[in-house]
């Protein structure tokens, strides 16, 4: 009697441990009692009617990401690649609604990204798809949440991540960047060339007058000694014109001494008899007579001649 029993108590243990179940954490399940919806049950151990009761699906409640590659073409008329990342999740208030209202809510979405993007990138140039993506993702964002809220699922983000023209297209925007890039650099070099000459110009410009002070001061200075040596030597009864030539025929020679001292100078003729520092005077005192009667008939203005009578 008792092997008759057996199967009967094994069944009944089957049975009894089907009736138990357990649910995930952030996940909900569905029960259903006889084909109609009975109850969601959410995370935990969980009891149901055998043979009556059936748990009909299961529904993460966790965030999920769907990838979406869409192919439109641009204002410009330029084709691009895009792959719009949207994030979305089943709502826990309506998870009735995500899963008897909606069957394949990936492929819902992903038309509803196809609608919305190839409505948005046609409006603008190709530098433009790059400079406003957000705008392009806030867009589908909100197009989604209008539609998928009814449904259930609440979209959390939309991202634009990648943005892949045509291979020639991509190519030609390097080049333009290089170019605009090449551009800019000549404009630099040349503003620095051009800098580098006005400052060496400036700085030539100090150098002579510099220079040209320095000779003056020098001259000046010469002048002074001179004066102060032709005052000297009218102390000790020398007159000006002898303290003069005097002085001519010392720097005469002091002239000739530095010469013979320089051992790289080239070859220089001078007159070195003592009448040649009379004569330098002389040249010098009649060079000066002329200069000032020159200037003094410039000054006077040329001279009316009248006829006589």
């Amino acid at each position: 009697m008792s092997f008759f029993l057996l199967p009967f108590v094994i069944l009944g243990l089957i049975i009894l441990f089907a009736a138990f179940f357990t649910v995930k954490q952030q996940t909900a399940a569905i029960i259903e009692r006889f084909g109609k919806f009975h109850s969601i049950r959410q995370s935990g151990l969980h009891l149901k009617i055998p043979l009556i009761d059936r748990i009909s699906g299961r529904l993460s409640l966790k965030i999920q990401q769907l990838d979406v590659l869409i192919e439109t073409k641009t204002l410009d008329d330029v084709f691009v690649r895009l792959k719009v990342s949207v994030q979305f999740k089943v709502i826990r208030e309506k998870v009735y609604d995500a899963f008897y209202k909606l069957d394949y809510a990936h492929d819902q979405i992903t038309s509803y990204v196809f609608d919305v993007v190839r409505a948005e990138v046609p409006k603008m140039k190709l530098d433009d798809v790059f400079v406003k993506k957000d705008d392009i993702a806030i867009a589908v964002k909100s197009e989604l949440n209008q539609a998928m809220m009814d449904y259930g699922y609440d979209i959390i983000k939309t991202l634009v991540t990648d943005i892949d023209p045509d291979a020639q297209v991509k190519e030609a925007m390097n080049r333009i960047n290089a170019s605009e890039r090449e551009k800019i650099a000549a404009q630099f070099e040349g503003d620095a060339a051009r800098i580098l000459i006005v400052e060496k110009a400036k700085a030539e410009a100090e150098s002579k007058r510099l220079q040209g002070q320095g000779i003056a001061d020098q001259r000046r200075e010469i002048a002074r000694g001179l004066e102060e040596s032709v005052e000297v030597l009218n102390k000790v009864g020398i007159n000006s014109q002898e303290a003069s030539a005097l002085i001519v025929v010392t720097q005469h020679y002091d002239t000739l001494q530095s010469i013979g001292q320089e051992t790289n100078s080239n070859l220089i003729l001078l007159p070195n008899s003592p009448q040649a520092g009379s004569n330098m005077l002389n040249d010098m005192v009649a060079s000066f007579t002329a200069s000032n009667q020159i200037g003094e008939a410039m000054k006077n203005g040329p001279k009316k001649i009248l006829p006589k009578k």
